[in-house]
């Protein structure tokens, strides 16, 4: 049995799909069981609450893990290392494998003052201090996090991120995410602790992706920066604590500045398959010219 938190989340979601998919049995913890596919064993509720954790962590064999951010939060490392005790708690005593979203940036100068990034690293360490069984998937930014500005690319042709235009980057897509997730779910043979970096096929600057999304969508779209004070409030507008938002700042920083996502080599075996302009034509342009 193989349990998939965030079932009906991006990543979580294709999780789901890709193990329905090769036939195995699945258990997922869902706030709202009518959003799960029929068929599915559901155990309802939070998997932060540990009374729902232990009901769906009985008798599996592996366990995707994936920690939603809290936006109200006050302290976000805090707050993702309590929601996850439980799990590296039980996980632990019940000898459950454990594959978990994560993100990149460890053994870095700025792994400790980078934020969101921080929370992520402190909840692996959560679970590596349990003695669980445990892979990171250390992830840097998401293709998929285009798909928040839908509206500005197609109303306004406009693309924006607080970043140079010229700042070089990794980028993976969710699905290669999920299709890794799945293999080490499936895969029994592993143990004890390690990251396992998913870097894409290649880096690219944003003026770059400003270029792929005008010629995928047949439309100028050019790239501007965003001011940090700017990106910030946009932040707090739409519920951000002011605690997340300057996490969320400080992650910025620490990709911009501090070399966070560039602690670790692409090699074959971190080199996802998707391409930026692959991303662009089957997920963006759908959404952006229905």
């Amino acid at each position: 049995m193989i349990v998939v938190t965030t079932p009906t989340g991006d990543i979580g979601g294709q999780v789901l799909a890709g193990l329905l998919d090769r036939g195995a049995p699945v258990r997922v913890i869902a706030r709202d069981p009518s959003r799960v596919p029929d068929g599915v064993d559901v155990v309802a509720g939070s998997h932060g609450n540990p009374d729902v954790v232990a009901k769906a962590f009985a008798g599996a064999d592996a366990v995707f893990w994936l920690a939603p951010p809290n936006f109200a939060a006050t302290n976000v490392v805090e707050s993702y290392v309590d929601f996850s005790r439980a799990a590296a708690t039980l996980a632990a005593h019940g000898g459950q494998r454990v594959v978990a979203v994560s993100a990149l940036g460890r053994g870095t100068p700025m792994a400790a003052r980078a934020g969101m990034v921080s929370a992520s690293l402190a909840m692996d360490a959560l679970f590596a201090d349990a003695g669980v069984a445990y892979r990171s998937l250390a992830l840097p930014s998401f293709m998929d996090n285009v798909k928040r500005q839908v509206v500005p690319i197609r109303e306004h042709g406009v693309y924006r991120e607080p970043f140079p235009a010229t700042h070089s980057a990794p980028t993976v897509a969710t699905r290669d995410v999920a299709a890794t997730a799945v293999g080490l779910l499936l895969d029994s043979s592993w143990n004890g602790v390690g990251d396992v970096p998913l870097l894409g096929p290649a880096d690219v600057t944003f003026e770059e992706r400003a270029e792929v999304l005008s010629e995928v969508l047949g439309k100028p779209v050019r790239f501007e920066r965003t001011p940090d004070d700017a990106h910030r409030a946009v932040l707090v507008s739409r519920g951000a604590s002011p605690a997340v938002a300057d996490a969320i700042m400080d992650m910025v920083r620490a990709k911009r500045e501090g070399g966070l996502d560039f602690g670790v080599t692409r090699t074959p075996a971190s080199a996802t398959p998707t391409t930026f302009r692959q991303w662009c034509e089957e997920v963006l342009r759908p959404l952006v010219s229905p």
